[in-house]
């Protein structure tokens, strides 16, 4: 009939701002590199990589920690160490302490001792959210200060790298660091000792042109971008068009500059085999 024609219809409405604030905060992510919409808890269980593209989300570093070791066998070491500012850099100071307040850290890596299937190591995670990760004093100090432990204790050193480059900051203090983690990696071979460096995304700068890459065995993420310096900078020197996976742990991966790509879900149980079959069997 005429009058069905002109009888109302429903559609849909636009939410209002106080339905878009009752939606919890973080409920949600959205993929970086596939758009995909997932529901944060889910996306934890998957150790935070997305169930569509295989896209790997940065991890902290105690969720980095947390995720590889056994259950409560990480003792943290050197917690109470923090940055100061011997070079008085203008807003220096307030700029760690808004990081600290951010992330809960008190600079841009966490070690300590655990156990991976049994097995003891001096472990070290970087955090990119602290400061993109730079190399400061502190954390140049703690890396050494794991080693120096491993090479105590004769246990393995298991170090996540992720960081932007040599924190601007601090300087000579800060390129100093590099000097000083290359040459304990070195002491640790000097004694025959295990370093595996896990590369994560990103790793530039100081961090990969020192320890990161000075491992006996170097394995990194899919997809982790990691080099000296960034592909913009190559391409204005060199004048030419780099490859589009330039820099990529694929990429590195058949230029010699990494033994593996391994997936996070198989990650500790590859750390465990590699700890496994390089552990001293005397000493078990």
């Amino acid at each position: 009939m005429l009058k069905d024609l002109f009888q109302k219809r429903k559609y849909a409405t636009i939410p209002s701002e106080r339905t878009k604030r009752e939606i919890p905060e973080g409920l949600m992510n959205k993929c970086p590199q596939c758009g995909t919409i997932q529901y944060s808890k889910e996306l934890e269980k998957n150790l935070k990589v997305c169930n569509s593209c295989g896209f790997h989300y940065k991890l902290n570093a105690l969720e980095r920690i947390l995720m590889t070791v056994d259950e409560g066998s990480f003792v943290e070491s050197d917690s109470f160490m923090i940055s100061e500012d011997p070079l008085e850099f203008p807003d220096y100071t307030e700029k760690v302490e808004k990081a600290q307040t951010a992330t809960g850290l008190r600079d841009a890596i966490v070690t300590g001792a655990a156990e991976i299937d049994g097995i003891p190591v001096a472990i070290g995670a970087m955090s990119f959210d602290f400061m993109g990760g730079s190399l400061g004093s502190v954390v140049g100090e703690k890396i050494t200060r794991t080693i120096e432990y491993a090479i105590e204790n004769r246990v393995p050193v298991l170090i996540f790298s992720t960081s932007g480059g040599a924190r601007m900051q601090e300087s000579i203090l800060s390129l100093m660091q590099m000097a000083k983690t290359s040459a304990a990696v070195s002491k640790l071979n000097e004694q025959d000792g295990l370093f595996i460096s896990v590369i994560t995304d990103p790793t530039f700068g100081g961090v990969s042109a020192s320890f990161a890459m000075l491992g006996d065995i170097i394995v990194a993420e899919p997809g982790t971008s990691f080099g000296f310096t960034g592909r913009r900078v190559i391409e204005q020197t060199i004048r030419q068009k780099l490859p589009d996976n330039f820099q990529t742990a694929e990429f590195n991966l058949q230029h010699g500059q990494v033994d593996k790509v391994v997936h996070r879900k198989d990650l500790r149980t590859t750390l465990a085999k590699l700890l496994d079959l390089h552990s001293l069997k005397g000493d078990k």
